[in-house]
C-alpha cells in the first residue's frame, strides 16, 4: 500500500534543477517537496508527485532552479552611494567619498539603503548575505528581516582613527572599549531570533584602522559564540603597503602573528598577497571572498594579481561578494561571470575558473563562509528550503543546452522569477512579497535628497559633462 506524505509546498515540472549537492546532481523534470521550512524530498516529478501531496503546488515548467545564493560581502548601507565614488583609488574611495557619505547618514537613511539592498539581492536570487557592519545595526536588522532574507550581522569596528591611510570622520571615531561593547551587545540581543534567519559575527572593518588589542578581543568574542570573524584585507597595493609601514608585516602575516587566522575567519578581497602568505592561507584555510565588480570598477588589481583559482585548487574556500553599489551592480549572477571571465582573460586560459566553480562560489562556498553550510547552500533533503526559480523562457537563457553555462555566461539576476527562504515565498514574479517595494523606492528618492543636502556633492561626484 502506497503512503502519501503531506508537504507544505510542491514545486513540480522543473526543467532543470541544479542541486549543488554532494554529487553535484542536475535533475531534469524535477520536483521539490517542502515541509516545515525544509527540503523534504527532491527528485523526478513523477516520483515526488506519487509520494507527496500539498495544498500549494507550483508549476516549475520553463524554469531553472538553484539553491538560494549567498553573498559573502555586501555593505548594504552603501546602497544609496551609486555614482558617488567613481574613478577613485583605494585611499580616495574611502577617505574622500565613502567615509564622508557614511558619516552623513542618519538611522532612517541606513534603513532605506538596506531596504533597497534587500530588493536588489532578493530580486537577483540572493537569499542570505554577510553584513560587514555599519553604525545602525538595529535598522539593518529591521529592513532585512522585514523582507524575509537571511543575514549574518556585524557591528562596524575601527579603533585606530588616524593611520597611514587617512583620518576617519569625527562622528565615526570610536575607541577599543566601545567597539568591543557594541559587538557583545549584538551577540546578547540577536542570536535565536527571527526563526534562525539572523546570525551574528564579529568584524573589524579595516586592518590598518584596527589595533592588535581590538582584533584579539573580537576573535575572543567570536570564539565564545562559535561565530565567524571578518575583516577587509589585501584589497589594494595601497592597503597592503600601508600594513608593512605601520606594522612591519603584510596583512595576512599580521593575522597569523596574532594567532587569529583559521577556518572561522572571513577575509574580504584577499588579492594582494606575499608568497609566504599564500602558504599561510593554505595552512589555516580561512574563507576568502572575491569581489570582482568592486576591483574592476576601481582598478584595485585583485583579479590581476589575485590567486583565487590556485587557492581553491589548494583547498581554500573562496566565495563571492558584491561589496557595494558604489561599484555598480549588486547582482551575484553577474559577479559569477565577472570572476570567471576576468581570470580567463588575465591568465589567457579558457579552462580557468569553470562555470561550475563559479556557481559553487555563489552557493555552497558562500554557505561555508557564513558558517551555515549545514543549513543552506544546496538543495538537499533536511536543509532549509532556500531556492530560486529563474525564468528560462526569456531570450538570454535560450537555447538551453547547458543551464550551468547559461546561468554564468548569459543570464543576469533580472531573470529571477520566484525566490523562497525557508519555504516561504519572498519574491513572486520578480517582486518582493513581504514589503511595499514601490513605497521603498519612493523613500529611496527622499533619502538621496537628504544625503545630497548633507554632502559637498561637487567633491564626491565627478560629473565631467555640463549639467543644465
Amino acid at each position: 500500500m502506497n503512503t502519501t506524505n503531506q508537504a507544505d509546498l510542491l514545486v513540480r515540472n522543473i526543467d532543470w534543477l541544479i542541486t549543488v549537492d554532494e554529487k553535484r546532481r542536475i535533475i531534469r523534470d524535477a520536483a521539490i517537496a517542502v515541509r516545515n521550512g525544509k527540503f523534504a524530498a527532491i527528485g523526478k516529478t513523477t516520483a515526488i508527485s506519487e509520494a507527496w501531496r500539498a495544498d500549494r503546488v507550483i508549476d516549475g515548467g520553463g524554469t531553472v532552479v538553484t539553491p538560494g545564493m549567498i553573498d559573502n560581502h555586501l555593505h548594504s548601507s552603501f546602497q544609496l552611494a551609486r555614482g558617488l565614488a567613481d574613478e577613485s583609488n583605494a585611499q580616495s574611495f574611502l577617505f574622500e567619498h565613502m567615509y564622508p557619505y557614511e558619516a552623513a547618514m542618519a538611522e532612517e537613511d541606513v534603513y532605506t539603503s538596506v531596504s533597497l539592498a534587500t530588493i536588489e539581492m532578493l530580486r537577483h536570487g540572493v537569499t542570505c548575505y554577510i553584513e560587514p557592519g555599519n553604525y545602525f545595526p538595529d535598522a539593518t536588522v529591521r529592513a532585512v528581516m522585514g523582507a524575509g532574507m537571511r543575514m549574518v550581522l556585524a557591528a562596524s569596528c575601527f579603533d585606530q582613527n588616524k593611520a597611514v591611510t587617512g583620518l576617519m570622520p569625527e562622528n565615526m571615531i570610536e575607541d577599543t572599549g566601545r567597539c568591543i561593547a557594541k559587538t557583545e551587545e549584538l551577540f546578547d540581543k540577536y542570536p535565536g531570533n527571527y526563526a534562525g534567519r539572523l546570525t551574528v559575527s564579529a568584524s573589524f572593518r579595516g586592518m590598518n584602522n584596527s589595533s592588535d588589542k581590538l582584533i584579539l578581543a573580537l576573535k575572543g568574542i567570536a570564539q565564545r559564540h562559535h561565530a565567524i570573524l571578518q575583516t577587509h584585507a589585501c584589497y589594494s597595493y595601497f592597503t597592503h603597503d600601508a600594513s608593512i609601514v605601520q606594522h612591519g608585516k603584510p596583512e595576512i602575516a599580521r593575522l597569523e602573528a596574532l594567532g587569529v587566522l583559521d577556518e572561522n575567519m572571513l577575509i574580504l578581497h584577499a588579492g594582494w598577497l606575499e608568497p609566504h602568505e599564500v602558504a599561510l592561507l593554505v595552512k589555516r584555510k580561512p574563507t576568502l571572498v572575491c569581489c570582482p565588480s568592486s576591483s574592476i570598477h576601481n582598478g584595485y588589481g585583485n583579479l590581476a594579481v589575485g590567486m583565487h583559482p590556485e587557492l581553491m585548487a589548494l583547498g581554500v574556500n573562496v566565495s563571492l561578494g558584491a561589496d557595494h553599489a558604489s561599484s555598480g551592480t549588486v547582482d551575484l549572477v553577474q559577479e559569477m561571470r565577472y570572476c570567471a571571465c576576468s581570470y580567463k582573460e588575465i591568465r589567457l586560459n579558457p579552462r580557468l575558473m569553470s562555470p561550475e566553480q563559479a556557481i559553487e562560489m555563489a552557493t555552497i562556498n558562500g554557505a561555508r563562509g557564513a558558517g551555515l553550510a549545514h543549513r543552506i547552500g544546496s538543495v538537499e533533503t533536511g536543509k532549509d528550503a532556500d531556492f530560486v526559480l529563474f525564468d528560462a523562457t526569456v531570450s538570454e537563457w535560450q537555447p538551453l543546452y547547458n543551464p550551468v553555462s547559461n546561468l554564468v555566461y548569459c543570464a543576469t539576476g533580472n531573470t529571477v522569477k520566484h525566490v523562497f527562504v525557508g519555504g516561504e515565498q519572498v519574491v513572486r514574479d520578480g517582486r518582493l512579497a513581504r514589503v511595499d517595494q514601490d513605497g521603498i523606492m519612493r523613500e529611496v528618492v527622499k533619502a538621496g535628497e537628504r544625503i545630497t543636502r548633507r554632502l559637498n556633492m561637487k567633491k564626491v561626484m565627478k560629473l565631467r559633462w555640463p549639467v543644465e
